[in-house]
């Protein structure tokens, strides 16, 4: 073989190899987007001012088609103009170009649909849909088993702008964590904390919630904690490994709330936030869930969380204490999250959707601390019967909190406890309700003393 073939050939193998290697760093994303409200509008002014970038980087994102009710009604939004418009999600779900459906629709009935029809053909996923991945999680880990080539990004689905979902699934995998606590909706969290500064009650707050866009005209998914309820079950898989019963997790939120309950936790030197939490326990092995409104110490980060803004704490061995905060909702935060995943999907960088996988008792009777506040008429010997009931559901009392009495037929006083199983406490509130000087049912929440 002479030198000048040789060095021919040669050069011929390199020139393939590197074409191929351009061939191989050169990824095309073809998007099916389904929903075209608030985030579906973000995610399209993203993706569209952002094209150059994801090319600088070998990649080449097509939002191809984008899904409507209605074709004719106005946007305050703009697509390229190789996107269209369609009313048929099967128009995205049939079409073999489309290898990436974004699900930005919500709810659990044609949001389902797309979501499992999308997976059963092959095509990667991103969703926000909390309720929809919260319900549906052992049905969807089974599609992603049968296609286990397929990516599902839900970074939006929680906390909607921080990459709390991202940094469970990646940095915390050599790690062993206990328990993860947070504030997970804006709603009420903007209500809670006028709630607190302007010493308004709860009526007050939500009307000027939904006029500010904060609340729907039915608030009660926010302001009873089902929105928070779905969320946290997903958090809890991805922390623990342990699928959950949305439909399991206790539930509180803070429709009964008012402004006596901030004076009360003030003189706790606490706030009231709404949680979602999950902990581990480290004597059973047990898994805790659930959401309630909690008096929170004002040296606890969670406490300083104000307006519409969201936070998580992350208790682990290794780390300690994690604190994420953020906006958990909005346009251009809660796209900014879709498109990640969408961006992930495309480099082929998405992590396991949920890369732990333990089996562990779920307890539903979790332990607390609990604050009280009883509304009655004021009579003799109150306070001693409601020592008798606490002795009869085996809780003790920690302190008791009363402000001067200036009518005695209406009387708030507060009954703080401490650690005991939530069972006994409902129990106990049960009986207190049952009293001839009784007004109302108690006012229930958690109390973080630490």
């Amino acid at each position: 073989m002479s030198f000048h073939y040789a060095f021919d050939e040669l050069a011929v193998a390199l020139s393939y190899g590197t074409l191929m290697g351009v061939a191989r760093r050169q990824r095309t994303l073809v998007v099916g987007m389904v929903g075209a409200g608030v985030v579906g509008g973000g995610i399209v002014e993203i993706l569209k001012k952002s094209s150059a970038t994801w090319a600088s980087k070998g990649l080449t994102i097509v939002l191809s088609k984008v899904c409507v009710r209605q074709l004719e009604k106005p946007r305050d939004f703009s697509a390229s103009p190789e996107t269209q418009f369609v009313t048929d999600p099967f128009a995205i779900l049939e079409d073999e170009e489309i290898n990436c459906v974004v699900e930005v629709m919500g709810g659990v009935g044609l949001a389902k649909t797309v979501v499992f029809e999308a997976l059963k053909r092959g095509k990667h996923v991103v969703s926000a849909n909390k309720a929809l991945i919260a319900s549906e999680m052992p049905a969807i880990l089974e599609l992603l088993r049968q296609n286990p080539k397929l990516k599902f990004g839900m970074e939006a689905a929680v906390c909607g702008g921080i990459p709390v979902i991202n940094a469970l699934q990646t940095d915390f995998l050599g790690d062993s964590i206990s328990g993860i606590q947070g504030i997970l909706n804006g709603t009420t969290n903007f209500m809670l904390s006028k709630m607190e500064a302007e010493g308004a009650n709860y009526d007050a707050v939500l009307k000027e919630a939904q006029a500010l866009g904060f609340a729907e005209a039915d608030p009660t998914a926010d302001v009873e904690g089902f929105d928070v309820q779905a969320k946290i079950s997903i958090l809890a898989k991805l922390a623990f490994g342990a699928t959950v019963d949305v439909t399991k997790v206790p539930v509180s939120g803070i429709s009964r709330l008012s402004a006596l309950d901030f004076e009360y936790a003030a003189t706790l030197g606490s706030t009231i936030k709404l949680l979602g939490t999950a902990v581990k326990d480290a004597e059973t092995g047990t898994l805790s869930v659930y959401v309630a409104p909690s008096v929170v110490p004002n040296t606890n980060s969670l406490a300083s969380v104000r307006g519409s803004m969201n936070s998580l704490v992350v208790q682990s061995d290794n780390l300690d204490e994690s604190s994420f905060q953020g906006h958990g909702a909005g346009r251009f935060p809660t796209a900014n999250s879709c498109v990640n995943d969408i961006v992930r999907v495309a480099q082929g960088s998405s992590p396991a959707p949920f890369p732990r996988d333990e089996d562990l008792k779920f307890n539903a009777d979790y332990h607390a601390s609990f604050y009280l506040r009883i509304k009655i008429r004021d009579q003799l010997g109150v306070i001693h019967r409601i020592g008798i009931l606490a002795e009869k559901h085996q809780i003790s009392i920690y302190s008791i909190l009363q402000n001067s009495i200036t009518d005695p037929d209406d009387v708030d006083f507060v009954v703080t406890t401490d650690v005991c199983s939530v069972s006994n406490v409902k129990a106990f509130c049960k009986d207190i309700e049952e009293q001839s000087f009784v007004k109302e049912p108690p006012t229930l929440l958690v109390w973080l003393r630490k």
